[in-house]
């Protein structure tokens, strides 16, 4: 990949419980790879996968991940 089209990576982190809201939102963290509270996942900041985050921005806390190397 080149560098002008590399896409960001962002770390989502569970924070908060989804005890009391939706099966959609529930649905939303599963698919993001969110099972824990406090449980990590990182992922390519995409379109798709930021109007996911957006939806539970209420209970995920996000975090842009550094480059490596």
């Amino acid at each position: 990949m080149s560098r002008g089209n590399e896409v960001k990576r962002i770390r989502i982190t569970y924070v908060k419980s989804a005890i009391g809201y939706g099966k959609d939102q529930k649905a939303t963290l599963r698919a993001l790879g969110l099972h824990r509270l406090g449980q990590s996942a990182e992922h390519d900041a995409t379109p798709a996968i930021l109007g996911m985050v957006k939806k539970v921005e209420h209970l995920v806390h996000v975090e842009e991940v550094g480059e490596e190397g």
